[in-house]
């Protein structure tokens, strides 16, 4: 079983995401509670909380210099924060609908955000304006992950597909999975990225050409958003289930290794590895309010 290193708790209701900065020194947190917790990751220590949201947080992005930090939610507004004095930069609004995930470009010029109202709204963080400078509506129902690469924005969607938006080329390519698609995560170089479906499966794909390099199976996800990883040097693949269990398989031959472990007392909704490849941990949140740091065996 993996070691229990810190945990925290957002009262009264799930804990619906944790993220780490850009060098894994803190963790930000979200969840019904309307609060994001910064917490220390290497201590355990809380560090500030910040309260801004009306509604539940779904969603957080930090800068790539970890001074500002995205975060969106139930009540339809992208909040832009600064880190170290608390403030609200800026506000952001125009969906009409809750807002479920945010991301930043590698400069943090540009953030993205991903909507039940179906659409994508991308924001010029120079601007003064509070317009969005594009609004990406192929989607025909609620748009639940959006990442940004290089040139590119990857969004998945409950209508079954992740959209990958060619900046550059001003092309658009779909893939198309016969379930709702909750998540998706790049690998580093963005040579291949993990799809997490609603029949509890996720896919390795090839972003080159579109095809299932491998396929992740025998966890419960048939209800609730859950977000996967990929683990420690790349080399596994990190899941939760609905029954509160850790999986970790191997990312080459697709087999389950023995961490099925039930470590949160309802639903894993989120599990993040580290993103120094140097550190073997990784932080958990679930539908019992509970955030976890783990040392990963």
């Amino acid at each position: 079983m993996p070691e229990l290193l810190h945990s925290w708790s957002h009262v009264k209701g799930p804990a619906h995401v944790a993220t780490y900065n850009s060098g894994g020194s803190y963790i930000l947190s979200g969840g019904q509670d309307r609060s994001i917790k910064l917490v220390n990751s290497t201590t355990g220590a809380l560090v500030n909380t910040y309260s801004g949201h009306g509604y539940e947080v779904l969603g957080i992005a930090v800068s790539h210099d970890n001074s500002r930090f995205a975060s969106c939610g139930g009540d339809r507004g992208v909040i832009y924060w600064d880190v170290p004095s608390s403030a609200i930069i800026k506000r952001f609004t125009g969906h009409i609908g809750r807002i479920n995930s945010v991301a930043f470009n590698s400069e943090s010029t540009l953030l993205a955000s991903a909507s039940f109202d179906a659409t994508i709204r991308l924001w010029d963080l120079r601007s003064q304006q509070g317009k969005p400078i594009q609004v990406l509506q192929d989607a025909k129902d609620s748009v639940t992950c959006v990442v940004i690469g290089d040139r590119e924005i990857i969004a998945s969607s409950v209508d079954g597909h992740v959209r990958n938006y060619d900046l550059r080329a001003g092309e658009l390519r779909a893939d198309f999975f016969d379930h709702a698609v909750t998540s998706v995560s790049l690998t580093k170089d963005a040579q291949t990225m993990l799809v997490t479906t609603l029949n509890s499966e996720i896919h390795l794909m090839d972003r080159t050409d579109g095809s299932e390099l491998q396929r992740y199976s025998g966890h419960k996800n048939t209800s609730y958003r859950i977000h996967s990883a990929f683990g420690h040097g790349e080399a596994t693949v990190l899941g939760g289930d609905e029954d509160g269990k850790l999986w970790q398989w191997d990312l080459a031959d697709g087999k389950h290794v023995k961490l099925e472990e039930k470590i949160h007392a309802k639903s894993l909704l989120w599990v993040e590895q580290h993103p120094d490849a140097a550190v073997n941990q990784c932080v958990t949140s679930g539908a019992d309010g509970e955030v976890n740091v783990w040392k990963m065996g």
